[in-house]
């Protein structure tokens, strides 16, 4: 159920085409609903914990002090911010109940697209990135035999999936230059780590950084870019990733520019 980057998509089972079909329908009279929500790697993307946090009502700081377990891996130099489940003898998702998801109008990417995976795929000779598509449903998913048809777009469509396969394709986009070490000596537990982990994923703390510090006194922001991020946190993750790039890497953005 990761959202997969890969130089390779031949090596991944299942890849389909925009225009490919295939079948499938969970529902709840199916012997294996809710089988899997259980025991999970399950990948939380930026846009994920904003719908979510939003949904419980509570802070940045409280959902990922509560729900997430951060990981950084050897190969890696951005860390994984992975969904914790419940201390439970099934592990299962703690959103979970008897009657299904309780967060699923804003369950994350991986859930509402499953099990149509998502890959970013780099071509080094373009230095261009193209999402690709894979069916992978588990052997014990009923839900691949039932009789309804999907192309990759409208099974989108139907789980609302749209939006937040815009922002996760966003930010493999991002996530992809972090294949190289940005952080020198100070390695990934200093002050640049630190802002760049905030500006992606509490928007809380990264909102008030831009609005109650002397960020605007360096930096100038377009006064309609800067009424949307006080508005809306999708806008504000976007300014997120760019403010990233541009403090990482000196990418240019039409987002800020120093005064």
């Amino acid at each position: 159920m990761k959202y997969m980057d890969t130089e390779n998509p031949e090596q991944v089972p299942g890849q389909i085409d925009n225009d490919d079909t295939f079948s499938f329908h969970c529902h709840a009279e199916i012997s294996c609903f809710n089988l899997c929500c259980r025991n999970l790697n399950l990948f939380l993307y930026p846009y994920d914990v904003i719908r979510l946090k939003q949904r419980l009502g509570i802070t940045s700081d409280q959902f990922i002090e509560q729900y997430v377990d951060i990981v950084l891996r050897p190969s890696n130099f951005f860390p994984e911010v992975l969904l914790r489940m419940a201390e439970n003898e099934q592990k299962t998702c703690p959103f979970l109940t008897d009657q299904g998801c309780s967060v699923y109008p804003d369950r994350p990417d991986a859930c509402r697209t499953f099990p149509v995976e998502h890959g970013a795929f780099y071509d080094a000779e373009t230095r261009t990135t193209d999402i690709i598509h894979f069916f992978r449903p588990p052997d014990f998913c009923m839900g691949q035999h039932e009789n309804r048809t999907w192309t990759v777009q409208t099974y989108a469509q139907d789980q609302d999936a749209v939006t937040y396969n815009k922002m996760t394709a966003r930010w493999a986009k991002l996530k992809r230059l972090f294949h190289a070490d940005p952080w020198g000596k100070e390695g990934p537990d200093g002050p640049r780590a630190k802002m760049a982990f905030m500006a992606a994923y509490n928007t809380d703390r990264f909102q008030a950084f831009i609005l109650e510090s002397s960020f605007l006194k360096r930096y100038k922001v377009k006064s309609a870019i800067l009424r949307k991020i006080r508005e809306d946190e999708a806008e504000l993750l976007k300014f997120g990733f760019e403010w990233i790039k541009f403090y990482l890497w000196g990418v240019k953005t039409k987002y800020l520019r120093p005064r």
